[in-house]
Protein backbone atom coordinates (compact mmCIF):
# COMPACT_ATOMS: atom_id res chain seq x y z
CA UNK A 1 0.00 0.00 0.00
CA UNK A 2 2.82 2.35 0.95
CA UNK A 3 4.65 1.44 -2.27
CA UNK A 4 1.43 2.18 -4.26
CA UNK A 5 1.04 5.62 -2.59
CA UNK A 6 4.69 6.37 -3.27
CA UNK A 7 4.28 5.45 -6.91
CA UNK A 8 1.19 7.69 -7.24
CA UNK A 9 3.03 10.56 -5.54
CA UNK A 10 6.00 10.12 -7.84
CA UNK A 11 3.78 10.10 -10.92
CA UNK A 12 1.94 13.23 -9.80
CA UNK A 13 5.22 15.02 -9.09
CA UNK A 14 6.55 14.07 -12.52
CA UNK A 15 3.36 15.30 -14.17
CA UNK A 16 3.56 18.63 -12.35
CA UNK A 17 7.20 19.04 -13.36
CA UNK A 18 6.31 18.21 -16.96
CA UNK A 19 3.49 20.77 -17.00
CA UNK A 20 5.72 23.44 -15.49
CA UNK A 21 8.44 22.60 -17.97
CA UNK A 22 6.03 22.90 -20.91
CA UNK A 23 4.67 26.18 -19.61
CA UNK A 24 8.16 27.54 -19.18
CA UNK A 25 9.01 26.68 -22.77
CA UNK A 26 5.82 28.33 -24.07
CA UNK A 27 6.02 31.58 -22.09
CA UNK A 28 8.96 33.52 -23.47
CA UNK A 29 10.00 36.90 -22.12
CA UNK A 30 11.35 38.95 -25.02
CA UNK A 31 15.08 39.52 -24.99
CA UNK A 32 15.39 42.69 -27.06
CA UNK A 33 18.70 41.67 -28.53
CA UNK A 34 19.25 41.78 -32.27
CA UNK A 35 20.69 38.26 -32.11
CA UNK A 36 17.36 36.97 -30.78
CA UNK A 37 15.21 37.93 -33.78
CA UNK A 38 12.58 35.57 -35.17
CA UNK A 39 10.18 35.67 -38.16
CA UNK A 40 6.95 37.65 -37.80
CA UNK A 41 4.46 38.78 -40.41
CA UNK A 42 1.28 40.80 -40.76
CA UNK A 43 -1.20 39.73 -43.43
CA UNK A 44 -3.42 42.40 -44.99
CA UNK A 45 -6.46 40.62 -46.41
CA UNK A 46 -8.47 43.13 -48.45
CA UNK A 47 -12.26 42.86 -48.32
CA UNK A 48 -15.32 44.99 -49.14
CA UNK A 49 -17.90 44.71 -46.37
CA UNK A 50 -18.53 40.98 -45.95
CA UNK A 51 -17.10 40.07 -49.35
CA UNK A 52 -13.63 39.36 -50.69
CA UNK A 53 -12.26 42.23 -52.74
CA UNK A 54 -12.33 41.35 -56.45
CA UNK A 55 -11.04 43.85 -58.97
CA UNK A 56 -13.29 44.95 -61.86
CA UNK A 57 -16.13 42.73 -60.73
CA UNK A 58 -18.88 44.13 -62.97
CA UNK A 59 -21.13 41.08 -62.59
CA UNK A 60 -21.77 41.63 -58.89
CA UNK A 61 -20.82 45.20 -57.91
CA UNK A 62 -20.52 46.36 -54.32
CA UNK A 63 -23.04 48.66 -52.62
CA UNK A 64 -22.12 51.29 -50.02
CA UNK A 65 -24.28 52.73 -47.22
CA UNK A 66 -25.59 55.42 -49.58
CA UNK A 67 -27.00 52.69 -51.81
CA UNK A 68 -24.48 53.38 -54.59
CA UNK A 69 -23.21 50.45 -56.63
CA UNK A 70 -19.54 50.46 -57.59
CA UNK A 71 -16.66 48.32 -58.76
CA UNK A 72 -13.00 48.57 -57.73
CA UNK A 73 -10.11 48.79 -60.18
CA UNK A 74 -7.28 49.58 -57.73
CA UNK A 75 -6.53 49.41 -54.03
CA UNK A 76 -3.03 49.89 -52.65
CA UNK A 77 -1.47 51.51 -49.61
CA UNK A 78 1.77 51.93 -47.70
CA UNK A 79 2.38 50.25 -44.35
CA UNK A 80 5.40 51.33 -42.30
CA UNK A 81 7.02 51.59 -38.85
CA UNK A 82 5.84 48.27 -37.44
CA UNK A 83 5.98 47.81 -33.67
CA UNK A 84 5.00 45.01 -31.28
CA UNK A 85 4.42 45.16 -27.53
CA UNK A 86 4.04 42.70 -24.68
CA UNK A 87 1.33 42.65 -22.02
CA UNK A 88 3.65 44.44 -19.58
CA UNK A 89 4.33 47.26 -22.03
CA UNK A 90 7.72 46.26 -23.44
CA UNK A 91 7.85 47.50 -27.02
CA UNK A 92 10.04 46.59 -29.96
CA UNK A 93 10.27 48.74 -33.09
CA UNK A 94 11.33 47.05 -36.32
CA UNK A 95 14.38 48.71 -37.84
CA UNK A 96 13.02 51.45 -40.05
CA UNK A 97 14.93 50.42 -43.17
CA UNK A 98 13.14 47.06 -43.01
CA UNK A 99 9.72 48.45 -42.25
CA UNK A 100 8.18 49.85 -45.46
CA UNK A 101 5.68 47.85 -47.48
CA UNK A 102 3.34 48.57 -50.38
CA UNK A 103 0.22 46.40 -50.18
CA UNK A 104 -1.27 45.98 -53.67
CA UNK A 105 -4.61 44.27 -54.23
CA UNK A 106 -3.49 43.35 -57.76
CA UNK A 107 -0.58 41.31 -56.38
CA UNK A 108 -1.44 38.81 -53.63
CA UNK A 109 2.24 38.27 -52.86
CA UNK A 110 2.41 41.79 -51.40
CA UNK A 111 -0.27 41.18 -48.78
CA UNK A 112 2.35 40.01 -46.25
CA UNK A 113 4.54 42.47 -44.38
CA UNK A 114 7.38 40.19 -43.26
CA UNK A 115 9.79 41.40 -40.58
CA UNK A 116 11.86 40.04 -37.70
CA UNK A 117 11.25 40.77 -34.02
CA UNK A 118 12.63 39.25 -30.79
CA UNK A 119 11.16 35.97 -29.59
CA UNK A 120 8.28 36.67 -27.25
CA UNK A 121 4.53 36.86 -26.68
CA UNK A 122 3.00 40.05 -28.07
CA UNK A 123 -0.43 41.45 -27.27
CA UNK A 124 -0.34 44.62 -29.37
CA UNK A 125 0.62 45.53 -32.91
CA UNK A 126 1.17 49.10 -34.12
CA UNK A 127 1.96 50.38 -37.58
CA UNK A 128 1.66 53.50 -39.72
CA UNK A 129 -0.71 53.79 -42.64
CA UNK A 130 1.41 55.93 -44.94
CA UNK A 131 5.00 57.13 -45.01
CA UNK A 132 6.31 59.12 -42.06
CA UNK A 133 7.50 62.70 -42.54
CA UNK A 134 11.12 61.86 -41.70
CA UNK A 135 11.45 59.29 -44.45
CA UNK A 136 9.45 61.42 -46.88
CA UNK A 137 12.04 64.20 -46.60
CA UNK A 138 15.17 62.03 -46.68
CA UNK A 139 17.50 61.95 -49.65
CA UNK A 140 16.63 59.68 -52.54
CA UNK A 141 19.43 57.29 -51.53
CA UNK A 142 17.48 56.61 -48.32
CA UNK A 143 14.24 55.93 -50.17
CA UNK A 144 14.76 52.63 -51.93
CA UNK A 145 12.60 49.64 -52.81
CA UNK A 146 8.88 50.48 -52.77
CA UNK A 147 9.76 54.07 -51.78
CA UNK A 148 11.94 54.75 -54.82
CA UNK A 149 10.23 57.59 -56.75
CA UNK A 150 12.10 56.64 -59.93
CA UNK A 151 10.40 53.23 -59.89
CA UNK A 152 6.96 54.72 -59.29
CA UNK A 153 5.62 53.51 -62.64
CA UNK A 154 6.23 49.95 -61.41
CA UNK A 155 4.34 50.50 -58.17
CA UNK A 156 1.17 51.93 -59.67
CA UNK A 157 1.79 55.63 -59.18
CA UNK A 158 2.18 56.19 -55.44
CA UNK A 159 4.25 59.36 -55.62
CA UNK A 160 3.24 62.94 -56.39
CA UNK A 161 6.14 64.40 -58.33
CA UNK A 162 4.51 67.83 -58.31
CA UNK A 163 4.09 67.69 -54.54
CA UNK A 164 7.22 65.70 -53.65
CA UNK A 165 5.23 63.36 -51.47
CA UNK A 166 3.83 59.85 -51.29
CA UNK A 167 0.24 58.80 -51.85
CA UNK A 168 -0.42 56.79 -48.69
CA UNK A 169 -3.67 55.23 -49.85
CA UNK A 170 -4.92 54.86 -53.43
CA UNK A 171 -8.44 53.59 -54.11
CA UNK A 172 -10.06 53.73 -57.56
CA UNK A 173 -13.07 52.30 -59.32
CA UNK A 174 -16.22 53.01 -61.28
CA UNK A 175 -19.80 53.91 -60.42
CA UNK A 176 -22.76 54.94 -62.55
CA UNK A 177 -23.72 57.60 -59.97
CA UNK A 178 -20.84 59.83 -61.04
CA UNK A 179 -21.84 62.80 -63.16
CA UNK A 180 -20.69 62.74 -66.78
CA UNK A 181 -18.84 66.03 -66.42
CA UNK A 182 -16.77 65.08 -63.36
CA UNK A 183 -13.63 63.74 -65.02
CA UNK A 184 -14.43 63.58 -68.73
CA UNK A 185 -12.88 60.15 -69.17
CA UNK A 186 -12.51 59.55 -72.94
CA UNK A 187 -13.43 55.86 -72.50
CA UNK A 188 -16.79 56.80 -71.05
CA UNK A 189 -16.00 55.27 -67.65
CA UNK A 190 -17.34 57.06 -64.61
CA UNK A 191 -14.34 56.78 -62.33
CA UNK A 192 -13.87 57.64 -58.68
CA UNK A 193 -10.38 58.26 -57.35
CA UNK A 194 -9.23 58.64 -53.75
CA UNK A 195 -5.52 59.45 -53.49
CA UNK A 196 -4.84 60.23 -49.84
CA UNK A 197 -1.47 61.63 -48.73
CA UNK A 198 0.09 64.57 -46.92
CA UNK A 199 2.60 64.34 -44.06
CA UNK A 200 2.41 67.82 -42.55
CA UNK A 201 4.79 69.70 -44.82
CA UNK A 202 8.36 70.81 -44.33
CA UNK A 203 8.14 73.96 -42.23
CA UNK A 204 4.67 75.48 -42.66
CA UNK A 205 1.76 73.36 -41.36
CA UNK A 206 -0.09 71.60 -44.17
CA UNK A 207 -2.38 68.59 -44.52
CA UNK A 208 -1.24 65.67 -42.36
CA UNK A 209 -2.99 62.39 -43.15
CA UNK A 210 -0.50 60.02 -41.54
CA UNK A 211 -2.45 57.52 -39.41
CA UNK A 212 -1.18 55.29 -36.61
CA UNK A 213 -3.06 51.99 -36.40
CA UNK A 214 -3.18 50.14 -33.06
CA UNK A 215 -4.31 46.51 -33.04
CA UNK A 216 -5.19 44.72 -29.79
CA UNK A 217 -4.25 41.06 -30.25
CA UNK A 218 -5.64 39.73 -26.97
CA UNK A 219 -9.14 38.88 -28.21
CA UNK A 220 -8.37 37.00 -31.45
CA UNK A 221 -4.97 35.58 -30.52
CA UNK A 222 -1.65 36.98 -29.34
CA UNK A 223 1.47 36.57 -31.45
CA UNK A 224 3.83 33.93 -30.03
CA UNK A 225 7.01 34.65 -31.94
CA UNK A 226 9.59 31.85 -31.99
CA UNK A 227 12.65 31.16 -34.11
CA UNK A 228 11.41 27.72 -35.17
CA UNK A 229 8.09 28.87 -36.67
CA UNK A 230 6.29 31.72 -38.43
CA UNK A 231 3.90 33.85 -36.41
CA UNK A 232 1.39 35.65 -38.63
CA UNK A 233 -1.21 38.23 -37.59
CA UNK A 234 -4.12 38.07 -40.05
CA UNK A 235 -5.95 41.36 -40.53
CA UNK A 236 -9.03 42.04 -42.60
CA UNK A 237 -8.85 45.41 -44.38
CA UNK A 238 -12.36 46.58 -45.20
CA UNK A 239 -12.24 49.15 -48.01
CA UNK A 240 -15.98 49.76 -47.61
CA UNK A 241 -15.01 51.87 -44.58
CA UNK A 242 -13.67 54.47 -47.01
CA UNK A 243 -17.32 55.37 -47.62
CA UNK A 244 -18.99 54.02 -44.48
CA UNK A 245 -16.51 55.10 -41.80
CA UNK A 246 -16.99 57.79 -39.11
CA UNK A 247 -17.16 60.47 -41.83
CA UNK A 248 -19.48 58.66 -44.22
CA UNK A 249 -20.01 60.17 -47.66
CA UNK A 250 -21.43 59.28 -51.07
CA UNK A 251 -19.46 58.69 -54.24
CA UNK A 252 -21.73 61.11 -56.11
CA UNK A 253 -20.90 63.92 -53.67
CA UNK A 254 -17.14 63.29 -53.63
CA UNK A 255 -16.04 61.20 -56.63
CA UNK A 256 -12.45 62.49 -56.61
CA UNK A 257 -10.50 63.34 -53.46
CA UNK A 258 -6.78 64.02 -53.65
CA UNK A 259 -4.64 66.70 -52.01
CA UNK A 260 -7.54 68.77 -50.68
CA UNK A 261 -9.04 69.69 -47.33
CA UNK A 262 -11.66 66.95 -47.70
CA UNK A 263 -8.90 64.35 -47.78
CA UNK A 264 -8.62 64.82 -44.01
CA UNK A 265 -12.19 63.53 -43.59
CA UNK A 266 -11.53 60.54 -45.83
CA UNK A 267 -8.27 59.76 -44.00
CA UNK A 268 -10.13 59.53 -40.70
CA UNK A 269 -12.25 56.76 -42.19
CA UNK A 270 -9.17 54.73 -43.07
CA UNK A 271 -8.34 53.95 -39.44
CA UNK A 272 -11.57 51.90 -39.22
CA UNK A 273 -10.55 49.55 -42.04
CA UNK A 274 -8.25 47.25 -40.04
CA UNK A 275 -9.70 44.36 -38.02
CA UNK A 276 -7.78 41.52 -36.39
CA UNK A 277 -9.32 38.20 -37.45
CA UNK A 278 -6.88 35.67 -36.00
CA UNK A 279 -3.21 34.88 -35.38
CA UNK A 280 -1.39 31.86 -36.75
CA UNK A 281 1.40 30.62 -34.53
Amino acid sequence: MIRFKYTITLLLSSAILLICSCKKSEDVTPNFNESNLAPFSVEFDNIIGDRTLTLNNTATPYTNAAGEKFTVSMLQYFISNIKVATADGKEYTVKQDSSYFLIRSSDKATRFAKVRVPEGDYTRLTFTLGVDSLRSTMGIDKRTGVLDPSADHDTGGMYWGWNSGYIFFRFEGNSSVISDDVNGDPTGKKQFKYHIGGFGGYSAPTINNIKIINIDLTTAGIAKVRKDRQSNVHLFVDAMKVFNGPNSFSIAAHPNVMFSDYSVSVAKNLTAMFRHDHTEN
